[in-house]
């Protein structure tokens, strides 16, 4: 039986991992690492609030609703809450890449602590579950937040209207990718090929907002 230091281990692993390359992406003024560490154990704290407001959806005669409608909302706007009432207004969230950052280092704290949780559930698999989470759900839930700090960055440095409208725009494109992820992954949909379809059309949507928000950088060289 593998021990609980080692699934301890292999828990918070990705998260860390995926945690340093979008802190990597933040080229012209990174943030401050004590920051960017208090954003992840944040997001870890959130887990709590979130699994008190989905537990009783668990028990319902439909389970799907709660994996698929339940989860992706109150779990993306748990996180959207936490960057927007604890880091949104510091003095360091000072370019429109910071909203990416911050999005990805809550999101990747609850995605941990999530992870923590398949991987002691599923003990007897737990390679394949560990090497199934750490590349599509971990970073996934940094991806679907990113669409939210994609708009809360170009929000911060806009006018309230297209400020508003970033943020609406950016909160239900992470709930809708949030809500497709977990039905794929629930249902082995299309066998695996529209969920990893997903996951690739995410990563190029982060990408392409990553390098929209860095070329707006006011600390670009």
């Amino acid at each position: 039986m593998v021990s609980g230091l080692v699934i301890l281990g292999l828990g918070f692993s990705p998260g860390i991992f995926w945690l340093w390359y979008f802190y990597k992406k933040d080229r012209w003024e990174p943030e401050p690492k004590l920051l960017v560490i208090r954003s992840f154990l944040l997001g870890m704290v959130a887990v709590l609030p979130v699994v008190a407001i989905e537990y009783p959806f668990s028990g319902l005669k439909i389970p799907l609703f709660s994996i698929v409608v339940v989860a992706p909302i109150v779990e993306e706007l748990a996180k959207f809450g936490v960057v927007r009432i604890f880091i949104y207004r510091s003095v360091e969230f000072d370019e429109p890449m910071d909203g990416i950052v911050y999005a990805a280092a809550v999101a990747l704290g609850f995605a941990s602590i999530e992870n923590l949780f398949y991987l002691f559930a599923n003990r007897v698999n737990l390679l394949p579950i560990f090497v199934a989470r750490a590349i599509l759900s971990v970073p996934g839930h940094a991806l679907f937040s990113s669409m939210w700090g994609y708009g809360l960055g170009r929000a911060k440095f806009s006018s309230d209207v297209y400020g508003r409208r970033y943020i609406r725009r950016g909160v239900i494109l992470a709930i809708v990718a949030h809500s497709l992820f977990n039905l794929m992954s629930s249902t082995g949909l299309l066998f695996g090929f529209g969920l990893l379809t997903l996951v690739a059309v995410l990563w190029m949507l982060v990408l392409r907002r990553i390098a929209r928000v860095e070329a707006k950088s006011p600390f670009k060289k």
